[in-house]
């Protein structure tokens, strides 16, 4: 084994001062999603573990650990929106992940509009430039590769609606730069901007 390598195995522990799975898989785009409950409390919650996963149609999904208010939400209602976290609203974002009952409205929280979405129930938020109106494809209990049961539910939802800021767009293409998004790292209270942009056209096969 090559000096030059820090080698661990999961089960064993990693022997570190911070766990570096979440430091390696980063920046991660965030997952700032609204739901609403049967009784009509808007939840608007942050999830780090959030992603694209198809395009025709367009799928995304976010992965929750434990059964929080949005995964509870979702089950019953079949639909979120998600709703693009930037520069301008990351202290509104950090304050929606606030520990609190489900009878407390993070938009209220947090300081932000619920604006009302085209094709589903649960609003997006005014102030981000961008949202996805979703209706869930998959709610999934993830295991072990032993088949153990984990206290994670990936939750994936098929993009039924869009919502684009029109500053946002350039000469008919989405300027991701503009919208200054942020992504959480892997470390306690670690965030980033987008960094240098550069272009790299695909081999042809």
């Amino acid at each position: 084994m090559s000096d030059a390598m820090h080698f661990y195995e999961t089960a064993k522990g990693h022997g570190l001062a911070h766990d570096p799975f979440k430091a390696i898989i980063a920046p991660r785009p965030i997952g700032w999603v609204s739901s609403c409950s049967p009784e009509g409390i808007l939840n608007l919650a942050p999830y780090s573990f959030f992603n694209a996963f198809a395009d025709k149609p367009p799928v995304i999904g976010f992965s929750s650990l434990g059964r929080k208010d949005s995964l509870a939400n979702i089950e019953s209602s079949g639909e979120f929106v998600w709703n693009l976290s930037t520069w301008p609203l990351a202290q509104q974002m950090n304050q929606s992940s606030a520990p609190v009952g489900p009878q407390v409205s993070e938009f209220e929280l947090a300081g932000v509009t619920p604006a009302e979405s085209r094709l589903v129930k649960p609003p997006r938020v005014m102030e981000s430039p961008v949202a996805f109106e979703c209706k869930v494809s998959q709610i999934i209990q993830l295991t072990t590769a032993a088949g153990e049961a984990l206290p994670n539910w990936l939750v994936l939802g098929e993009v039924v609606a869009v919502h684009i800021a029109k500053a946002m767009i350039k000469d008919g293409v989405y300027d991701t730069v503009a919208a200054d998004p942020i992504m959480r790292g892997g470390g306690p209270a670690d965030y980033f901007r987008l960094g240098e942009r550069f272009a790299m056209t695909r081999p042809q096969g």
